[in-house]
Formats: structure tokens, sequence, C-alpha cells
């Protein structure tokens, strides 16, 4: 299984140099989000904790698109402005920042 877990990594990471050497390299940006974590993820979640966790961690998984959402508008409005180093860091800090407050409002929300 850890095979071909690694096997699936290193085919979308070939999938993305392809595209992004391609006239639709735009599309590149889509192939990471092919939930291949999140499938695997909500089977296992499923089968250990039923039907009620599985919607709690759907419903959390919507609510992690916003510190996704943060970093491609950081990276979006950094690109013009600064080199790729600091554009790509920039937008790693913020969705490290937003990815933790996330969490610490879940946490009270949930009472986990």
């Amino acid at each position: 299984m850890l095979f071909a877990k690694s096997l699936l990594g290193a085919l979308a990471v070939l999938v993305i140099a392809l595209l992004a050497r391609s006239r639709h390299f735009y599309i590149a940006g889509l192939v990471p989000l092919f939930p291949t974590f999140a499938l695997i993820a909500h089977a296992l979640v499923g089968q250990e904790r039923g039907p009620a966790a599985l919607r709690e961690t759907a419903l959390f998984g919507l609510c992690a698109l916003l510190p996704y959402a943060a970093y491609l508008l950081a990276v979006y409005l950094l690109a013009p402005r600064l080199s790729l180093t600091y554009t790509l860091l920039g937008a790693t800090l913020l969705w490290v920042v937003a990815a933790a407050l996330l969490l610490a409002i879940w946490t009270r929300l949930h009472g986990a």
C-alpha cells in the first residue's frame, strides 16, 4: 500500500511537470487538488468512526479550503512584486497562519 501511495505521488509530480511545460500550464494548478488523500482519509474515518464522523471530516475539509484560498491569493498578489522564493515563502506563511486560526476556531466551536 505504501508503494502504491508513493507511485501516485510520483505520477502526480510527473503530470504537474509535464503540464507546467505545456501551453495549458494553468492546469498544473488543478492536479494537486485531486482528492487522493481525501479519499484515503474519508475511507479510514468512515470505516473507523462511522457516517457522523465522516460528515464532520468533510465539513472540516470544506473549511480547510480557506487557508488554501489565502495561499493562492497571496501567490497571485505577491508574484508580480517579489521573487519566486519570497512569493512562495510568504504565501506558505500565510497558509500556516490561516490553518492555525482555522484549527483554533474549529476546536473552540466543536469542543475537541
